[in-house]
């Protein structure tokens, strides 16, 4: 998995102050170092509206379409995914999940069974079936490439979803990388989130 922060809000946090103030009529109130006490109050406040005024946008590779078509269902961000039905899907890179990995016996079932995927796609291929019917043979575990822009808020959402215990392990494993990324860049925002990285789970302090 890689995980690539494209672009984000310049002065992301400032931008959230500037406009939360603008709701609280406090805009004389802002100083050099003042948004992140003043986006704390927000959070604890539940007042989450004004962090949709900021966005970041990653590139996600090296994942799942099983992955993929849980993260798609969060319809307040914006997709562009490389395309089976375009891109020739020949010699697929895949992802194996690690209770599979860790099994000898379900390694080999899982990986023949893709092996067998692999086959059928090019043999329909060579039969001259176009790529967007070749591709029904395809299975989840087919690698893939996804960029994903979303507000603050909607990556708040996100995270507390997809990174709780009970999560999906993959898709947990990318709520921890966009939030490690996410923190750096807007502390504030995101500094209530904590990541356990023995279990890769991530949890919310009190603000």
């Amino acid at each position: 998995m890689e995980v690539e922060l494209l672009t984000i809000t310049p002065d992301a946090e400032k931008l959230i102050e500037r406009a939360g103030r603008t709701c609280y009529d406090t805009g004389e109130r802002a100083t050099t170092d003042s948004a992140a006490k003043f986006i704390r109050m927000l959070l604890s406040r539940d007042h989450l509206s004004v962090l949709e005024h900021a966005s970041a946008t990653f590139r996600i590779s090296g994942v799942s379409r099983a992955l993929t078509h849980q993260l798609v269902r969060h319809r307040l961000a914006s997709y562009s995914q490389r395309s089976q039905r375009y891109v020739s899907e020949t010699g697929f890179p895949y992802v194996t999940p690690p209770a599979v990995e860790s099994d000898p016996a379900a390694r080999r079932l899982f990986d023949d069974a893709v092996e067998n995927a692999r086959a059928a796609y090019e043999e329909l291929i060579g039969l001259g079936v176009k790529r967007e019917d070749a591709r029904f043979v395809l299975p989840n575990a087919a690698a893939t490439e996804i960029v994903m822009t979303a507000n603050f808020r909607e990556w708040r959402h996100i995270i507390a979803l997809r990174g709780e215990r009970s999560a999906q392990w993959e898709i947990r494993r990318l709520a921890v990388a966009i939030l490690k990324i996410l923190q750096e860049q807007a502390p504030a925002t995101f500094g209530d989130f904590v990541i356990d990285e023995a279990d890769c789970v991530i949890s919310q302090t009190p603000i």
